[in-house]
């Protein structure tokens, strides 16, 4: 064996094993410094998570456990299934049928609206006034609701509102025609107040992601407007467009304080149901009813963001 300059070296002598171990003790030196980077760097990611997981687990997670619990225990003790064969029965059932039906209203018919204004949005020549104005807005609308959206509504729209005044002076009363604001129908139109301004919002990174050149590589090839939708634009726009009414639906299945407020209960709704169980108007004997409701809300929103997750993964790729 030789060493560096040329020199022989015989095995055994503390030459031979000098370069092997300076070798390994700078290789266990820099791997050290790596190890203490990546801990410190794991530390900051779950310091950083930490709060948002306590607040998560403290005001989500504790309460869905407690209501998926309720709905299946017997008031005087012990486990039973006859609070969910309640809940999937008589009014209780028309109320999830009520729901469901004015859910995908409230999320097809606002979503429509929705994606025409923000492609009129997004074709307008950009820094538009009018632009930031209709975003802005509607970024403040879409958090609009509860029970100020339906005092508006009712000032407006209701049996003596400023709008149903007017009509009358006109010789219409829409209220004669079969129109009632504190109906299915009323519902469905105070929630896409606040709905189409959602949709506005959700589908607009969608609308950012089609590519110019898409387009002019259509007309380049002699495509017609509606076959660049057909083609491209539509099949691009799809999963994010699914994704946003599910995330109207969704929206509008919780919504509770609007409607109560709107209907004072007279429509059959879940989300009224459950809050009459927990103002007090309970049966004797089904007490935990009013949970084995709120675990089918559960389910059927965790459908829906299952569904919406995986739909938001299909369009990502087209926002790389």
């Amino acid at each position: 064996m030789s060493t560096l300059d040329g020199s022989a070296v015989t095995p055994g002598t503390p030459g031979a094993l000098a370069l092997p171990l300076v070798g390994a003790s700078e290789g266990a030196g820099a791997r050290a410094p790596r190890r203490l980077a990546r801990l410190r760097s794991w530390l900051a990611a779950v310091s950083g998570l930490l709060p948002f997981v306590a607040y998560a687990v403290i005001f989500l997670g504790l309460p869905t456990v407690a209501i998926i619990i309720g709905a299946f225990q017997k008031p005087t003790g012990g486990y039973t299934f006859s609070n969910i064969t309640t809940a999937l029965h008589g009014v209780y059932l028309h109320g999830f049928e009520t729901s469901l039906e004015l859910s995908v209203v409230a999320a097809v018919v606002p979503g429509i609206f929705g994606i025409l204004l923000a492609y009129a949005i997004h074709t307008a020549r950009r820094g538009s006034v009018l632009k930031r104005l209709v975003s802005t807005g509607a970024g403040v609308f879409a958090n609009f609701g509860g029970v100020p959206l339906a005092f508006l509504f009712i000032s407006t729209l209701g049996t003596t509102g400023i709008a149903t005044k007017i009509l009358r002076s006109l010789g219409f009363d829409p209220y004669t025609h079969g129109f009632s604001l504190y109906t299915f129908t009323g519902i469905a139109i105070v929630y896409a107040y606040f709905q189409i301004p959602l949709m506005v919002l959700v589908i607009t990174p969608a609308l950012e992601g089609l590519r110019p050149a898409w387009r002019e590589a259509a007309d380049g090839l002699g495509a017609r407007s509606w076959h660049f939708w057909r083609y491209v634009g539509g099949p691009v726009l799809a999963p994010s467009f699914l994704g946003a009414l599910l995330l109207l639906f969704g929206s509008s299945l919780s919504a509770y304080a609007t409607a109560e407020a709107l209907t004072s209960g007279s429509v059959a709704l879940t989300p009224i149901q459950i809050g009459s169980f927990l103002n007090g108007n309970v049966i004797p004997g089904q007490e935990n009813v009013g949970k084995a409701l709120g675990f089918g809300l559960i389910v059927i929103i965790a459908v829906v963001m299952i569904a919406y997750g995986f739909l938001q993964r299909r369009a990502s790729k087209w926002l790389r």
